[in-house]
């Protein structure tokens, strides 16, 4: 599948690029890319989530009732679940949500995601550019010439570029990262993904490895 380069004015600079089918033309499997997005959200995840259970909140151990007769749920002191304040029962407790994926399975995930957006011809390729200075008003100019500024886009760059990101940073619905960067949720969360020539090498180069 072949691609037209663009410059930031959105025009054709006359150049093509050529993607690879091993990678923007594979029979994406749902599965697979669906672990690669939970493991991203699991591993955002800080798991610091606590409720006290009974042997921890704070009363006496004085039994409140005789055992039988009261008409009710039996219970022993303050601290008991079915009273309120209480201790909860099987309550959250702190954890790691994080879990391994293969090497393999997760190539396997961005090289899905991929396909889809090529499918959909949801994917741009620009040539390598910078701004002198970081400006809000420059990206949006961008994003308007490439006619995405209406979509969820991600931006892919061959390396760090802070005049860039700063420019994108308070613009809705858009976001930078690096070639390194770009994972599978990133890729199915966007409507458009927008690769710099570099960068477009960088990961076919990375993917096919």
């Amino acid at each position: 599948m072949e691609l037209s380069v663009l410059n930031i004015k959105g025009e054709d600079t006359g150049k093509k690029v050529t993607l690879s089918d091993s990678i923007f033309g594979i029979v994406p499997n749902d599965h697979v890319i669906y672990l690669g997005v939970k493991q991203y959200l699991a591993n955002l995840r800080q798991g610091t989530h606590k409720a006290k259970e009974r042997s921890e909140n704070a009363g006496s151990t004085r039994k409140l009732g005789k055992q039988k007769g009261g008409g009710g749920a039996r219970r022993g002191d303050i601290k008991s679940p079915v009273l309120v304040g209480g201790g909860r029962i099987f309550g959250p407790q702190p954890r790691d949500y994080s879990f391994k994926l293969n090497k393999k399975t997760k190539v396997l995930a961005r090289k899905g995601a991929l396909s889809y957006k090529a499918q959909e011809n949801a994917i741009i390729v620009v040539e390598d550019f910078t701004f002198e200075a970081p400006k809000t008003k420059e990206y949006l100019k961008f994003t308007s010439n490439l006619k995405v500024s209406d979509k969820k886009t991600v931006l892919v760059l061959s390396e760090s570029n802070n005049n860039v990101y700063l420019s994108a940073r308070n613009v809705p619905n858009s976001s930078v990262i690096n070639a390194t960067e770009l994972n599978t949720y990133k890729i199915m969360d966007a409507k458009t993904v927008i690769f710099t020539e570099s960068a477009l090498a960088n990961i076919q180069n990375t993917l096919n490895a």
